[in-house]
């Protein structure tokens, strides 16, 4: 049934009222649907959603970020600086840049994570899977102008 909804999801996301309203509402309800249900549930139900746990770049304070993402055969985790389409990078790139150690909650289990900056062919070699996952990452580079931060979250062993 929800899958179903899948391409209504996607126009919707890709509107420009989503990429303006979806900033502030979507992780203020992700982050409390996670908490309540212990990480099985987030308001899409559509894509796989961690929630990354990184350290601020310019704090230095935890920060959490529910992120939609796509794993891999080997149990690394891919997620987009998307960001809605808006203009700039969001600010948890520039976290895992400056601190690529962090945690992330996903699926009900809780781990550690090295995130690794995509570029050049490695993340040309990722880009197709993650528009087939979601083609609205498109549109957002698209709205944006700039090319999204694409980064893989290696558990740590």
């Amino acid at each position: 049934m929800i899958r179903s909804l899948m391409p209504f999801f996607q126009r919707l996301a890709g509107t420009d009222w989503f990429m303006r309203v979806g900033p502030r509402l979507m992780p203020k309800l992700d982050r409390t649907l996670h908490r309540l249900t212990r990480g099985k549930l987030v308001s899409s139900g559509l894509l796989p959603t961690l929630v990354l746990t990184s350290t601020g770049a310019r704090s230095g304070l935890p920060r959490t970020t529910p992120l939609a993402c796509l794993a891999e055969a080997d149990g690394a985790l891919l997620v987009v600086g998307s960001n809605f389409g808006l203009d700039h990078h969001p600010a948890w790139t520039a976290n895992l840049i400056k601190t690529p150690e962090a945690a992330v909650s996903f699926r009900g289990r809780d781990f550690g994570v090295t995130a690794a900056l995509l570029s050049g062919d490695e993340r040309a070699a990722v880009w197709p899977a993650l528009i087939e996952h979601w083609p609205v990452y498109d549109r957002y580079t698209e709205k944006s102008g700039r090319q999204l931060r694409v980064f893989r979250l290696i558990p740590a062993r």
